[in-house]
Parts: C-alpha cells; structure tokens; sequence
C-alpha cells in the first residue's frame, strides 16, 4: 500500500473530479485497515471476555472493569493488574506494573507522530489508535507508519474489547470455561503473532528477544507473578 500524491489542476474544468481516483485509493486502504481490524477484534473479543471474567473474579467490580476497558484499551496492562492483584501483589505493585507496560506507547506514538494529521489536539485523538496489533499491521517496509491503517484497524478493536468485558465481567463465568474451551491461549498466542512479525523485519533483535523470554521466565520461576511483573517492567523499559 504505497503512498500517492493527488495533485489538484485547478486550470482544466471538472478539476474536483481529478482528485476522485486517489479519495477512492484512500478508501480502499481504509477498507483494508478495517478489514484488519475485523480480524484482530476476533482475538481481542475472546480475550476480552476472558479478562472481563477474571477481573471480577479476582474482586473487581464489573462497572470498574467495564470502565478500566473503556479508558486503558490496553490488554497487556489490564492482566497484569489483575494478575498482580490476584497474587496478593497488592494495588501499588498492580499499578506499577500496569503503567510500566504501558509505557512501550511513547516510543510506539514516536514512532507515529509523521503520520498523524492536524493541530496538537486532533494528533492526541489520533494517537490513541496506537495500539499493539493495528501499530504492527501498519507498520511499512520503510519504516513508517500507515495511518490509513492503523485508524481503522482501532476503530473496529475498541468496541470489541469493550463490549467482549462487559459480556465476561456480567457474566461472570467460572475462569475453567475460557480453559475448557481454549481460549486462555489466545492472549499470549495473540503477542506470539506480533513477535514473530517484528523479528521478521527486525532480525538482528533476534538474541535480544530470546534474553529477553529467558529472562522472564527465570523471574516468574523464582517470583510470584505481581512482583516478577514489576520487576521485568522496569527492566524492559
């Protein structure tokens, strides 16, 4: 999806419907990006109703867990709060941990900002389409981001991470269903996807991630899980 540049003759009559070819290119990656987003909402539905379930669970109200999905959108921070509460981490751990992954954004945004249109205030709103899988489906062989789809592609997760809570946060069903059923893999297989996306264009962080894993499961191996999951945030920063 390469980047065209319409260019207006205002000299010749009907010019306005010279710039119809490249509004209905623009369209056409739009769709796309929607497209993807249709297929990334399928995952982030499943795992939102497995952490809609397990935040109750874990003693959430289910209206603060419906509104922590609507503000944060971030699945990696909201389970690893949950995880550390669960664990008896306790709630500043269960922030710390929450806000310290949630800071892979502000190099992610970064990396956004020569896409992201108009003033400072229409660049925040647009900003908050920087989300794990619609940042890698956007990503360009260049290195730059398509906004095309990267907007899109949230448009269509946000709802379904919203609503997939609330479903699992009313219902509240027995956490064993999502394991029965499968569907506990999903989270981390979603991020399995996105890791092996970004070695295929980054192969040289190839050692860097298997330190990075080996790490990881040294920590959770000798720590429970709310203080391994500070400890590894702060080192992965």
């Amino acid at each position: 999806m390469g980047s065209e540049m319409c260019i207006r003759d205002s000299s010749m009559p009907h010019a306005l419907h010279r710039d119809r070819p490249c509004a209905m290119k623009r369209w056409d990656r739009w769709r796309d990006g929607l497209l993807i987003g249709v297929g990334l909402a399928a995952g982030s539905f499943a795992m939102a109703l497995t952490f809609g379930a397990t935040a109750v669970h874990a003693g959430l109200p289910a209206f603060a867990v419906v509104v922590m999905s609507l503000v944060t959108f971030s699945g990696s921070a909201q389970f690893a709060f949950v995880t550390a509460l669960a664990s008896g981490g306790g709630l500043v751990p269960a922030l710390g941990s929450a806000s310290l992954i949630n800071l892979r954004f502000v190099p992610m945004a970064a990396a956004c900002s020569q896409a992201l249109r108009g003033g400072p205030w229409r660049r925040a709103v647009e900003a908050q389409a920087v989300v794990d899988g619609s940042w890698a489906a956007a990503q360009q062989p260049d290195g730059s981001v398509n906004r095309d789809t990267l907007i899109p592609a949230t448009l269509v997760q946000w709802p379904a991470w919203v609503t997939g809570t609330a479903i699992g946060a009313y219902a509240a069903p027995p956490t064993t269903i999502f394991y029965r059923l499968g569907l506990d893999v999903i989270f981390p297989a979603f991020f399995a996807v996105l890791l092996v996306d970004v070695i295929r264009q980054r192969p040289d962080l190839r050692i860097a991630m298997a330190c990075s894993g080996l790490l990881t499961a040294l920590m959770l191996w000798f720590l429970p899980a709310g203080p391994a999951l500070l400890v590894l945030s702060l080192i992965h920063i």
